[in-house]
């Protein structure tokens, strides 16, 4: 919305009852001057068109795709987030907005311009750990198998750590984003992978929930124990990340309550210590479990037996690899080097 309203104060600017293309370039060139952050933003302007535009270093996503009309000849245009709402819709052509691109589409024809370019483009690879559905592909990388690839590095991870001592029964994932690296993580130690948690799907994301009390109880009412998947049982736990650790601490608890002998825990991505500054829901270091903390803290304060986390440097290898054009992401959250300078 406050993009929007410098969008539409900067189009008052030109004193025009009637704008055009090189009216909207202008003024969005103004607000990309103005605006320094991750967004991606689109906009209706009666009687003109659809507008779709994107933040110089493509932190946040957002794709752009056509179909035939249903309605005669020419086409429908659709802008989203994620490619996979216009594979639903039976969009074709589907392509990523480019960092600092405009596209207008009007009446008349389609007219896009890359008004910023920036040497430094870095997408967010927290969309590819969590936030993405695992059939989006977002700049080039097909999520699912950023994920499982994930899974192999994370695996590696657990071999070199444990080494003659593994005792893991079974690898169990965390419902439902975790799934890919778990199954991908059991498949490479040669461990039986189980579905031990039954997801209830009225509930939504715990870790963006506002209130410590209340993303604590709907852990416990999102999910649900299943007893003859861990009693007498070694298991490792695979989740996409450790946020907070509300979320870890009671599904850890859960697992020990209907007989688990220890619980691994293994986050597929890296330690998150330092506030997101970019949109996500971690708005401050002192509510991060890892900030300031050792891995053993960590295990210690949710109530693991061992916490296995991601090396920083195979969870940009396992995105990186799908699209060798993008040299870094976004990974502020991880190591506080922040990409705009914040």
């Amino acid at each position: 919305e406050l993009l929007l309203n410098i969008f539409a104060n900067n189009l008052q600017k030109t004193g025009k009852f009637r704008i055009n293309e090189q009216d909207i370039f202008s003024a969005i060139q103004g607000l990309f001057s103005e605006c320094k952050g991750a967004y991606a933003a689109t906009a209706m302007l009666a009687g003109f068109g659809i507008i779709g535009f994107r933040d110089p270093h493509g932190i946040r996503p957002l794709v752009f795709g056509r179909r035939k009309s249903m309605k005669g000849n020419g086409y429908d245009y659709m802008f989203a987030s994620e490619s996979v709402v216009l594979d639903a819709l039976d969009f074709t052509d589907i392509e990523d907005v480019q960092p600092g691109e405009v596209i207008i589409v009007s009446k008349y024809a389609v007219t896009r311009r890359r008004l910023v370019v920036e040497e430094n483009i870095a997408p967010c690879i927290f969309e590819y750990v969590y936030f993405a559905r695992p059939d989006s592909t977002i700049d080039g990388i097909p999520v699912y198998n950023a994920r499982l690839d994930m899974g192999v590095k994370l695996a590696n991870k657990v071999r070199q750590v444990m080494g003659d001592k593994m005792d893991i029964d079974v690898v169990i994932p965390v419902p439902d984003t975790s799934r890919a690296a778990a199954l991908q993580l059991s498949h490479e130690l040669g461990l039986p992978y189980r579905e031990g948690f039954n997801n209830n799907r009225y509930i939504g994301r715990t870790f963006i929930m506002p209130g410590q009390e209340m993303r604590r109880k709907n852990v416990r009412r999102k999910l649900n124990a299943m007893p003859t998947e861990f009693k007498d049982l070694n298991v490792l736990l695979v989740d996409d990340s450790i946020v907070r650790g509300t979320t870890s601490q009671e599904i850890i608890q859960m697992a020990r309550d209907v007989g688990a002998k220890k619980v691994y825990f293994a986050s597929a991505a890296p330690a998150i210590r330092f506030p997101n500054v970019y949109g996500i829901d971690m708005p401050s270091m002192k509510e991060l479990v890892a900030a300031g903390s050792s891995d053993g803290d960590v295990a210690a304060t949710i109530g693991a037996d061992y916490v296995f986390f991601q090396d920083l440097e195979d969870l940009v290898d396992s995105c990186r690899k799908f699209n060798p054009r993008i040299k870094a992401f976004d990974t502020s959250v991880f190591d506080g080097k922040y990409v705009t300078g914040d």
